[in-house]
């Protein structure tokens, strides 16, 4: 462990981030650049004393734990994640449980897909980043909590309303059965995630069918090209469903788009303009 780097490689990604970058207050009398250590500390959910240590070359090694959450708080590059780990004298490696930070060329991605629905899940099927055509389609996860915005508990729990189940998807047993698959995968990858194995546990207890297609042990699944959403508003929205790996953050961005010049097309437009209003309840 070479303290005297950690600490100058701590200290030096510190004072690159602003108060703003994480949603703090600037406040008067800020006298360094940068976040204090004690927001550091906050964010990363560590004590101001251990973070000052740290950055003072007097603290023991971190443990993988702490350096994750290090790592989070200060919004460190897969590169500088793996240099930090380096510094620690800790390779890197898998990080203790699935990534839900979002690379922000990818938000602006989703945004730059007008004609599309697009979505951004994690490992374990939490939807953790949309556009506006993905809400209007499936439903305003702005307005949900991350327990919520999970898929596949949506999927095996609800809520179901009006009957719909998972959003009326006319695939909804192939994908009960791939997100099962792949949450089984995810399990293998972060088996110390507390609240992944905390997802499966009440998934078991709340659900036979998870149970069941959970006992096959299964890991293989395979793509949906194309579904239909029940909307309550448009109808029918048939959609091609195409699937992109984010490697590096285990991540995926699902996008679904409607043949050109079909009634399902005409669907998503008017989506667009009406959004999340329902304009089948009376105002």
């Amino acid at each position: 462990m070479d303290r005297r780097e950690l600490a100058e490689f701590l200290r030096s990604r510190r004072e690159r981030i602003t108060p703003a970058d994480v949603g703090l207050p600037a406040g008067p009398r800020r006298r360094t650049p940068g976040l204090r250590r004690e927001e550091v500390a906050q964010l990363a959910y560590i004590s101001t004393e251990y973070y000052t240590r740290l950055e003072q070359a007097r603290a023991p090694r971190p443990s993988l734990e702490v350096l994750a959450q290090v790592a989070r708080a200060l919004r460190l590059s897969d590169a500088e994640r793996d240099h930090l780990h380096h510094l620690a004298g800790t390779p890197p490696g898998l990080p203790p449980g699935p990534s839900r930070e979002v690379r922000q060329s990818i938000v602006d991605l989703l945004h730059r897909l007008p004609q599309a629905a697009a979505i951004v899940i994690s490992a374990t099927y939490e939807v953790i980043a949309w556009n506006d055509l993905a809400a209007a389609l499936m439903e305003d996860f702005s307005a949900l909590s991350r327990r919520d915005r999970n898929l596949v508990r949506r999927a095996f729990l609800g809520p179901h309303p009006e009957g719909r189940r998972l959003y009326g998807v006319s695939d909804r047993e192939e994908f009960a059965l791939s997100s099962v698959q792949q949450l089984r995968a995810a399990s293998a990858r972060y088996p110390d995630d507390r609240e992944l194995t905390g997802l499966v546990a009440e998934l078991l207890d709340g659900s036979e069918e998870f149970a069941r297609l959970w006992a096959a042990h299964d890991v293989e699944s395979r793509p949906t090209l194309c579904k239909t959403f029940d909307h309550p508003v448009v109808g029918p929205v048939a959609v091609n469903c195409d699937v992109l790996d984010i490697a590096d953050r285990d991540q995926h961005v699902v996008i679904y788009t409607a043949t050109p010049g079909s009634p399902s097309e005409d669907a998503l437009r008017l989506l667009s303009v009406v959004g999340t209003q329902r304009l089948d309840v009376p105002g």
